[in-house]
């Protein structure tokens, strides 16, 4: 271009708009005054580098805003991620970005309780409060609405996302965590600790299990460390049990071997019901025809959702309201536990607290136990059950 237009000032002006990351294992302090190193690269940005520069210092310290006007890298140490970024997308586009919790990494360092590391993804749905106890590793989806990127449940919770599914003109698209980042963790956590044992969403969902697959066997040749990588056949609430009873199982001093064999049984074991409440997400991701959508609505059918042994979605059964789909759930549930015993059982909702009220209820009744948890469903079930949905997960033994 310079020799086309001998403009020097916009050549000088276009190399200074290529930014990207450099991976680097940022030191960590012994005094952590922010939990997370966050990274971004912003485009088509609507306010000077002086006002993001002042924006920045209300969440946190460690702060770098390079590039130009129009494009630019920035750089934080925040505790609060996901309210940053849903401000930030008011002034540009949010095109990559890279979150470190140097507090888990210092864990690791320092702190670890035991000797084998947990992995998942977030799809796993679990509370913040279990995640922290039992110091599961947790890699984060992306999740895109049109040009703006997210990382699952780091620069976005779960309400941002249904607030987004419902206001924005773009239809949110998920794509798998890359091979990269399971390296980089891997390469990481053998250095800290004796195994590995990662369990992922159903390889029918997403490429995840496979790219973690591939960095383990990588990681596990360099360091002669076994990490094992797990297909859950299953998302959400059933991933999170599973995970769930693996940590205490590596609590109690169980054997690695041991585990993973135990594994493939809860595997089998772990049921989730999803109770759909509007088809319109359905619709607007392209599951259902706008036909069917349009007669199921008038109609008022609301489809129950679950998880076949491969770990493919299927069709459970539909009624005419979401109160009949819990109670045939229910009626299920209460069939298939004959002879059985449930571990125990996680109930889950997307902007849906009174149905997961209820679900809790019918459940503590039939169980005698209080769910794990009662938490937001993940955004990869989510984004096609929508707003309202309500679901249950369990686990027998």
């Amino acid at each position: 271009m310079i020799l086309r237009t001998k403009n020097i000032r916009a050549f000088i002006s276009q190399t200074s708009e290529n930014i990207s990351f450099i991976h680097t294992d940022e030191q960590v302090d012994e005094v952590i005054n922010f939990r997370f190193c966050t990274e971004a690269i912003l485009k088509d940005i609507h306010v000077t580098k002086a006002y993001l520069q002042n924006f920045l210092s209300e969440y946190g310290d460690s702060i770098v805003v390079a590039g130009s006007e129009s494009l630019c890298r920035i750089h934080v140490h925040t505790d609060k991620p996901a309210e940053l970024f849903y401000t930030l997308k008011d002034f540009g586009t949010i095109t990559l970005q890279k979150v470190d919790d140097m507090i888990r990494q210092h864990e690791a360092d320092t702190h670890r309780k035991w000797n084998i590391a947990l992995v998942t993804d977030s799809t796993c749905d679990l509370s913040k409060e279990l995640m922290e106890f039992y110091q599961i590793y947790m890699l984060p989806l992306n999740i895109n609405f049109g040009d703006n990127h997210y990382l699952d449940k780091v620069t976005i919770t779960p309400d941002h996302f249904y607030n987004l599914l419902d206001s924005s003109a773009y239809f949110p698209k998920t794509s798998q965590i890359n091979e990269r980042s399971f390296t980089n963790l891997y390469s990481h956590l053998a250095s800290h600790y004796d195994a590995v044992i990662s369990v992922h969403l159903t390889g029918q969902f997403s490429g995840t299990y496979l790219n973690s697959l591939k960095a383990a066997e990588k990681i596990t040749a360099e360091f002669n460390k076994p990490i094992t990588v797990i297909d859950s056949k299953n998302v959400s609430g059933a991933l999170g049990l599973i995970v769930l009873r693996a940590a205490q199982s590596i609590e109690a001093g169980v054997l690695f071997n041991k585990i993973i064999e135990d594994i493939e049984t809860w595997k089998k074991n772990a049921k989730i019901f999803v109770s759909v409440k509007d088809l319109k997400y359905m619709v607007k991701g392209g599951r259902v025809s706008k036909q069917k959508g349009f007669i199921a609505n008038l109609l008022g059918i609301n489809p129950i959702v679950s998880m076949d042994s491969n770990g493919k979605s299927v069709l459970f059964g539909q009624t005419f309201s979401q109160q009949a789909n819990i109670n045939k759930v229910m009626n299920h549930i209460e069939k298939i536990s004959s002879g059985k015993t449930v571990w125990n059982y996680i109930i889950l909702h997307a902007h849906n607290l009174a149905g997961a009220q209820l679900y809790t209820e019918k459940m503590r009744l039939l169980t005698g136990k209080e769910p794990v948890s009662v938490v937001d469903i993940s955004p990869v079930i989510g984004m096609n059950a929508g707003s309202g949905t309500i679901a249950v997960s369990l686990l027998f033994n």
